[in-house]
């Protein structure tokens, strides 16, 4: 049993940094990376659809919010998102490299097939930014029920308090 814990106290001796290594690794690659903000769709095409998405998930969970009653939110977008998609691109030349007499250039967007179905590979994206927020709501008259949804729109959109306005829903 001595031999046992010995060899494998050698072992841990020898490869103590590489499982440490390996360890930070696979912790950075679960870690979360934030790119899907709270009600936007992972796979969703465009800046209109997340702003759509948004301010209907929005309009939902304030919904709930006890004293809001009925909701509309309209988000004003500052600077819009976009996706990048990977590209497969292939170049033909024909003569010397440093001086080519005809090149052509082909360009195909990664696709990969899943069991839902296809889906693009998206490399980078980033999301829109908000300049402000209007939520009109039959509690808006209400100090607690401007705080709440004032809170809940800041937490969820990045927008400061200054910029999101909360307003009564005309009966």
């Amino acid at each position: 049993m001595k031999m046992k814990v010995e060899g494998v106290q050698k072992i841990w001796d020898r490869y103590k940094y590489a499982a440490l290594v390996a360890l930070i690794g696979v912790g950075l690659l679960l870690w979360p990376s934030g790119e899907s903000p709270p009600g936007t769709a992972a796979s969703g095409g465009g800046t209109e659809e997340a702003q759509v998405d948004m301010g209907a998930a929005l309009e939902d969970i304030l919904g709930k919010v006890s004293g809001v009653g009925q909701v509309r939110v309209l988000l004003a977008v500052d600077a819009d998102g976009e996706r990048q998609l990977a590209q497969d691109t292939e170049l033909q030349y024909r003569g010397p490299t440093a001086s080519p007499e005809d090149y052509s250039r082909r360009s195909e967007t990664v696709v990969v097939n899943g069991g839902s179905g296809s889906d693009v590979v998206t490399v980078r994206r980033t999301y829109p930014t908000y300049r402000g927020a209007l939520v009109v709501c039959q509690g808006g008259d209400r100090a607690e029920v401007r705080l709440a949804v004032t809170e809940a729109v800041t937490a969820l959109t990045g927008l400061t308090a200054d910029r999101v306005t909360v307003a009564k829903w005309q009966s």
